[in-house]
């Protein structure tokens, strides 16, 4: 069984045991989460979509950290005015385990 949520403004496809990166939440560690926007739920009795989410459809998680990801480099210059910038960059995320499905 898996399921399509949605967090972050994306969309991921999970199982049960799946651990997953997002966008950041804001929860503490070693807590549960529940997932309400549900946009797809597949089974042995075949697949169920929302529109735009499935009624009573939850999967719930454990937050395991919340953590950065590693360090991009940003460069951004202009040829010939001797203008140049760098940045760098962490995207903060969560790492999440998910526990159940409940369709």
């Amino acid at each position: 069984m898996y399921a399509i949520i949605e967090t972050g403004g994306k969309q991921y496809k999970v199982q049960a045991g799946d651990v997953v990166y997002i966008e950041k939440l804001d929860v503490e560690s070693d807590s549960e989460y529940v997932f309400d926007k549900v946009i797809a739920v597949a089974g042995d009795d075949g697949i169920k979509v929302g529109a735009p989410y499935v009624e009573g459809a939850t999967v719930a998680a454990k937050v395991v950290k919340n953590g950065k990801a590693k360090k991009i480099t940003v460069m951004t210059y202009k040829s010939k005015k001797n203008e140049k910038r760098k940045l760098g960059h962490r995207q903060p995320y969560t790492k999440v385990e998910i526990a159940a499905i409940n369709a």
